[in-house]
């Protein structure tokens, strides 16, 4: 179980949904082995006033925070968040400066998921990569 937020200016971000969307979760699927059904996305545009950010970023500075179940190794996460960068930077030119993911696992039983806590959810995938 993956949760994607992604924020940026509203602007820069519409027109780049799609392809984020595409890059991020098929680097969930590539490298932590979610299935290809679990795509859970929010794509939050803000207007430049209410997304402040240093001088050395640019109008394409995007934040990418990821909440999932603990269990994942640190090199299968660092996996993610290079796949990420490094498809981020093919597809969508953009530099690794504007850039920022942030991964937070919590333990299962902190979720709730229809009508369940994660622990005591069967899951079709393996959480322990």
């Amino acid at each position: 179980m993956a949760q994607v937020k992604v924020y940026g200016l509203r602007d820069t971000l519409e027109v780049a949904r799609e392809h984020w969307s595409r890059i991020i979760h098929d680097a969930l699927v590539e490298t932590l082995g979610l299935p290809p059904e679990k795509k859970f996305q929010r794509f939050i545009g803000l207007d430049p006033g209410d997304f402040i950010f240093p001088a050395d970023r640019t109008f394409a500075y995007t934040i990418i925070e990821i909440s999932m179940f603990a269990g994942r190794s640190p090199e299968a996460i660092k996996a993610l968040i290079k796949k990420i960068m490094a498809d981020a930077q093919a597809s969508l030119n953009i530099v690794a400066n504007d850039i920022e993911i942030t991964v937070t696992e919590t333990p299962k039983h902190c979720w709730g998921i229809r009508g369940k806590t994660g622990d005591e959810l069967a899951l079709s995938y393996k959480v322990e990569v």
